[in-house]
């Protein structure tokens, strides 16, 4: 018999979560369309530089997951069926501090070693709700949240022991990945179990985040995102289509220079039909509007220095556009955005503000002695570092763009202290820093491009 290995298991898990999320969210299957047309469109007019940040194949297959749970069982228990299929915690995003402010916290499931990535990317962003926070939640909902929430069984306990034998052997048999694939796909599925109609409105008025988690028996797939290689044609040609698209792209502007981090935009939240549960205990078919299909960019990962350039500019084309009227915003926010950051990728590497990879380039005459003129000056050359991993505030600024109503929050109550320490502690695994991962990756392949550099003067 066969052996699936995580990768396998990954990859497999990708394509069928997909095939579920289309047959629930049609429009999804419309915008990962629209999102083929528009990467063959690009690889057509700028052939190999196209692949600059992946390759086409790496590109199509992308996809990043978000799913949502209530507890800190139910946190590690996802943990451990992600890492069967090679995906590991990386970072962690407090949400309630984003603009907007929703009650969770989040780490973003992922592979980390580089050969990985390029086989299969797939993350998913995962949150838990802060259900002892009180700027959200009385102590009464406390309470009464988290008797709802122990009460359901998110994850069989067939699916966790297959997990922990997947981790231990690094994968399956095909028989047994078989079973793990189904009982795993099956676990983000919809539930067609009825929804508690008072107990969902009262969370709802907390926030629609918070009834998604806490208001119904099971979790699912709030969203699932493809790839795209130019997300503003992508908007223009969705709203072509006559799908809504909410109103703004999250994220850096368009501008000339090189593409960083991450931009991200989405469809609006579809109405979906739901069973509901009246208080008299009829049960009627209602609407809820929690899923949406959200599309992301992504670009070159910046190193720390280059981060606080980017959350400065971030301020600064927020300033900016105060009164600029929508038709002149983006041009408005690419000539601010253009005073912050260098507009070539030589530039910057040199200047320490991005992840790249390098390999060595002899150029004529003598060898410049420092690195950053060894990257003007040609002879090193670069290739960025692709960013895998999340923005707070475009986390929030789409997840607000989708909500049924504003919430409330009562800013004069304590917070309650979710931090690194403690996601690493529920997960019993260390939570791997975005930027060690993408240093290691650049200072590797530095010093073996110094290296060949060193070994041609000889």
């Amino acid at each position: 018999m066969g052996f699936v290995d995580s990768t396998g298991l990954r990859a497999d898990f990708a394509v069928r979560l997909s095939e579920l999320y289309g047959t629930e969210v049609p429009a999804y299957t419309t915008l990962v369309e629209v999102a083929h047309e528009v990467n063959s469109d690009v690889v057509a007019r700028l052939g190999a530089e196209a692949e600059r940040l992946g390759s086409i194949d790496r590109v199509t297959a992308e996809r990043h997951g978000a799913i949502r749970v209530g507890t800190r069982e139910e946190l590690a228990q996802v943990a451990r069926v992600f890492a069967a299929m090679g995906m590991h915690p990386v970072g962690f995003y407090d949400l309630r501090d984003a603009i907007g402010g929703v009650p969770v916290v989040s780490t973003a499931f992922r592979p980390v070693d580089g050969e990985e990535l390029a086989k299969n990317p797939f993350r998913v962003f995962t949150s838990v709700l802060a259900v002892a926070d009180r700027r959200y939640f009385t102590e009464d909902q406390q309470r009464r949240l988290e008797t709802f929430l122990a009460a359901r069984e998110l994850f069989p306990p067939e699916l966790l022991t297959l997990a922990d034998e997947a981790i231990d052997g690094g994968g399956l048999d095909e028989e047994q990945a078989e079973r793990f694939l189904t009982l795993a796909t099956a676990s983000f599925e919809l539930s067609p179990e009825p929804v508690d109609r008072a107990w969902y409105e009262e969370l709802e008025a907390v926030s629609s985040v918070a009834s998604d988690i806490g208001g119904v028996s099971s979790t699912h797939i709030n969203h699932l995102t493809p790839r795209v290689l130019d997300i503003d044609d992508l908007y223009a040609r969705m709203s072509a289509r006559g799908v809504t698209m909410i109103d703004d792209i999250q994220g850096p502007p368009r501008w000339q220079g090189p593409d960083v981090l991450l931009r991200q935009t989405s469809f609006r939240a579809l109405a979906e039909p739901r069973s509901f549960r009246e208080p008299d205990g009829s049960i009627i078919t209602d609407e809820l509007r929690v899923r949406f299909g959200e599309v992301e960019a992504r670009g070159v990962a910046l190193t720390p220095a280059g981060r606080e350039v980017y959350d400065r500019m971030m301020v600064a084309v927020d300033d900016a556009l105060a009164g600029v009227p929508r038709i002149r915003a983006a041009e408005k926010a690419a000539e601010v955005w253009g005073s912050g950051f260098p507009d070539t990728e030589v530039e910057m590497a040199a200047q320490g503000l991005a992840y790249y990879r390098y390999t060595a380039a002899r150029q004529p005459g003598e060898r410049p002695a420092d690195v950053p003129t060894l990257i003007r000056d040609g002879w090193l050359e670069v290739e960025p570092i692709v960013y895998e991993d999340f923005l707070p505030r475009s986390a929030a600024g789409i997840f607000q763009s989708n909500l049924t109503g504003e919430g409330s929050k009562d800013a004069t109550q304590q917070a309650v202290e979710l931090d690194e320490a403690w996601m690493a502690e529920v997960l019993g695994r260390p939570l791997h820093d975005p930027y060690e991962l993408y240093a290691a990756q650049s200072e590797a392949s530095l010093a073996s491009a110094l290296e060949a550099l060193d070994a041609s003067d000889h």
